[in-house]
């Protein structure tokens, strides 16, 4: 029998587990572990609550979860309740599939002034990730600055500009959505230290910004590079500079009744935040292209604001006892491989990049190099050597009957057409867990 180990219970590990189970249709035991007393990871606390189709996928996670051969282990964090050796002691495979759920640094002067976060923390405070869900960002400044050109700008200038009826539907949790009633928020700022054709932004979330009902994206016509030059794109990056260019034709009285503006800054590197306490202003490089690389052009301007969202990638968070690259803000690993017996997979062996379907080869990936590794096991004794340590500890273990109860409870408390309301703190998670206990 093989005995597996996957920490982290997002798409990583779940596509890793279902790789698992095809791998070995008989003679696998696959526990899945997570820091929080929920599964799916980036599925709950990082997709836009108004994506709820992408949600979605979560329901091919919970058909591996409830096989027979799949456990999961939630409310237990690895290095505090119990350590990489101590796995290893476990298990003859440990895989970490914990993703980048921290913040890269802006290593800007002013980046800690109050109010200003990083695109983790704010998403997560939106999406009632226990770790935000007390975060009360002020939205009463008239003008907000998102940088970053992805898709989790998009998100967030989204989600700032969105009226409340267009909420329908979003799993948003209530302290965020009644945040946003009251915001003052008329302008946002998207800043990008390239061009159009540079960003990493899909088609269909720039497509959104141009239905909201009372914002109106606004694109300068002259940061456009020439028509002609569009046809070089790969066909995704050209639909998006289209949207671009779409905004970009708008006529001045096709905005004048929007209350919100959200505005595409190109050729734009942030070079400080200022403020006393809070963030009050924004200075910006202009900059040009040199060989595909952003450089400051010496012209500087300033930007008033009273938010700040840096939307400019994630890293890893370290474990002790395992190798972690700094630069890269990832485990150190040779393809997957960290030593014998320790594997990482998704963006905590590759950094955050891909899409969420991009961790399912992965996850196949490096359950190939594991088959090759241990062969048919070693005979080491799996789960039930931890659940004898989580009862020697006190641990309180919670599996996924439990997290089916909790998910129960957030659909029966839900608002009028939302699919539920998240509990947003451990306690009411572990409360709402061991409710029939």
């Amino acid at each position: 029998m093989r005995h597996i180990a996957i920490v982290g219970s997002g798409p990583a590990g779940y596509y890793t587990a279902e790789a698992a189970l095809k791998q070995w249709p008989e003679g696998v035991k696959i526990d899945v572990y997570d820091s929080l007393p929920v599964p799916f990871g980036l599925i709950r606390s990082g997709v836009a609550p108004d994506h709820q189709s992408i949600k979605g996928v979560s329901r091919r996670y919970e058909s591996t979860a409830l096989s027979d051969c799949v456990r999961f282990l939630g409310n237990v964090t690895i290095g505090r309740d119990v350590s990489i050796s101590e796995l290893q002691d476990f298990y003859d495979a440990v895989v970490l599939a914990t993703g980048a759920p921290q913040d890269r640094k802006l290593n800007l002067p002013g980046e800690d002034l109050e109010n200003v976060f990083g695109s983790a923390s704010f998403v997560g405070w939106y999406n009632g990730h226990p770790t935000f869900s007390d975060l009360k960002p002020a939205l009463s400044h008239h003008t907000a600055v998102i940088i970053g050109n992805g898709n989790v700008a998009l998100d967030v200038a989204r989600i700032l500009a969105k009226a409340q009826d267009e909420f329908a539907g979003s799993d948003i949790v209530s302290h965020a959505l009644d945040a946003l009633a009251g915001a003052r928020v008329e302008r946002i700022v998207i800043l990008g230290r390239r061009g159009p054709h540079e960003i990493t932004m899909t088609p269909k979330e720039l497509g959104e910004l141009g239905h909201l009902s009372r914002a109106c994206p606004i694109v300068d016509e002259q940061d456009l590079p020439p028509l002609e030059e569009d046809d070089a794109l790969e066909p995704g990056l050209r639909k998006s500079v289209a949207h671009l260019r779409a905004f970009a034709a708008q006529k001045p009285e096709e905005c004048s009744s929007k209350a919100v503006r959200i505005e595409f800054d190109f050729f734009a590197a942030p070079q400080k935040i200022i403020g006393s306490n809070q963030v009050e202003a924004v200075v910006v490089e202009r900059t040009k292209l040199v060989d595909g690389s952003a450089v400051g052009t010496g012209v500087s301007y300033t930007i008033p604001a009273g938010l700040v969202i840096a939307c400019i990638g994630y890293e890893t968070s370290p474990i002790p006892e395992v190798p972690f690259d700094k630069k890269a803000g990832r485990f150190a690993n040779d393809d997957g491989r960290i030593r014998p017996g320790l594997y990482c997979v998704g963006w905590a062996r590759r950094g955050p990049t891909g899409t969420i379907g991009t961790n399912r080869p992965d996850g196949f990936a490096i359950i190939e190099k594991v088959s090759e590794d241990i062969g048919e096991g070693s005979g080491k004794q799996g789960g039930c050597a931890f659940d004898a340590l989580a009862a020697e500890r006190g641990l309180n273990v919670v599996r996924f009957r439990d997290w089916k109860r909790i998910e129960e409870a957030e659909i029966a408390n839900a608002r009028a057409g939302a699919p539920r309301e998240k509990f947003v703190l451990v306690e009411e998670l572990i409360a709402a867990a061991n409710a029939e206990r």
